[in-house]
């Protein structure tokens, strides 16, 4: 028994020193760079982990003008080097919101929104064969002229090589493109699929509006794939909840909008299967109860874990809590036997979005009580 005991306090004393949740890099507004918000990673063939962001001159509005600037790490995250530019500003208003995505073919795509107006941003497409040292040129795949959100880490390869982009739709209200007055809160959600690598694209027959009386529609939808190889989406609502769709023909159709379980803010959620499982790992502002939350603010920031095709979410942890704080628009990159995150960290002295926080998490963390 005396033997025993010690051999048991030192694997628990290396099974929690393993399980760690830890700041990695905070990229601050600066008065040169007032905004350094949403992005998405990619593993390089090297190892190395690519990470690209919109890095925000000449104010902090979704309006103001950005560029798309890239990091990377070569030690799985711990440490980041300096942003260099990959995609200089060539829009109106600016470029932002990027989904980098391996694709099975082994080129690296690159989705971001070129935003001209208040009337006028739609997503394009770029793609690598040398993992982002060069680019092609942009590729416009949304055709009809409108407003159309892609979020920042939306996009997916289902298992079947189908590429599914999900989109939210902001009608025109008025003409002119320089005022706010002219777009509509109420977003209808659509969705666009591909099945040679973005060369040509096809639209969803269903399109979605949210079936009550809201101010904000169906905002900023993603989709993640189950293992049953049907389609699972999600989008924010002013409802008290993410609402979600299903497709179960890999994202021709989707069922009505529900909502889930997922109780939130008006903030985005993100998605994910857990490597080698067919769990999800969900990552948003929970307003469950079950932590505390502040009512309509984008707090706490946790993680969550359904084992039922997101019809549950039993599983929860909280990663910030900060009464302070506002934690949205999270990618989510698995590295090993951990996850990297990056999101807006933000809170009254910096503003909601402007500080770009990457945080590095163990698997064994979101296993611990």
């Amino acid at each position: 028994m005396h033997l025993i005991l010690p051999i048991l306090l030192i694997t628990l004393t290396l099974s929690a020193a393993s399980a760690e949740s830890i700041i990695t890099l905070n990229v601050d507004p600066t008065p040169e760079h007032p905004r350094n918000s949403e992005g998405s990673f990619a593993t390089l063939a090297s190892g190395r982990i690519l990470f690209i962001y919109s890095q925000f001159y000449g104010g902090n509005g979704d309006e103001s003008p950005a560029r798309l600037v890239r990091i990377h790490s070569d030690d799985q995250g711990r440490t980041w080097s300096a942003p260099v530019t990959v995609v200089e500003n060539t829009a109106g208003n600016n470029v932002m919101s990027v989904s980098l995505l391996r694709l099975a073919s082994g080129k690296l795509a690159m989705f971001y929104c070129i935003k001209n107006s208040w009337i006028d941003c739609r997503p394009h497409m770029r793609l690598s064969t040398d993992d982002g040292a060069t680019w092609t040129e942009p590729k416009l795949i949304q055709q009809a002229p409108g407003y159309f959100v892609l979020n920042n880490d939306r996009v997916i390869q289902t298992s079947k090589g189908r590429l599914i982009v999900p989109l939210a739709f902001h009608r025109s209200r008025g003409t002119d493109p320089h005022t706010s007055k002219s777009w509509d809160a109420r977003a209808i959600d659509t969705w666009l699929y591909s099945d040679d690598e973005g060369t040509t694209w096809t639209e969803s027959s269903s399109w979605w509006a949210i079936p009550v009386r809201s101010g904000s529609g169906l905002q900023e939808p993603g989709v993640v794939e189950l293992a049953d190889g049907s389609i699972f989406s999600w989008c924010r609502t002013d409802q008290g909840a993410q609402y979600g769709f299903r497709s179960t023909d890999a994202g021709k159709t989707f069922s009505p909008p529900e909502p889930t379980e997922l109780k939130s803010p008006n903030g985005p959620a993100s998605i994910k299967r857990l490597p080698g499982s067919s769990n999800l790992l969900a990552i948003y502002n929970d307003h469950s109860g079950m932590f505390p939350f502040p009512p309509k603010k984008r707090n706490p920031f946790v993680a969550a874990i359904s084992t039922d095709g997101g019809k549950t979410w039993p599983q929860r942890k909280l990663i910030e809590g900060d009464p302070d704080g506002l934690y949205h628009y999270t990618a989510i990159h698995f590295v090993g036997d951990a996850m990297l995150i990056g999101y807006c960290a933000g809170d009254s002295k910096v503003g909601a979005l402007n500080r770009l926080r990457i945080r590095r998490i163990t698997l064994d963390w979101l296993k611990q009580p």
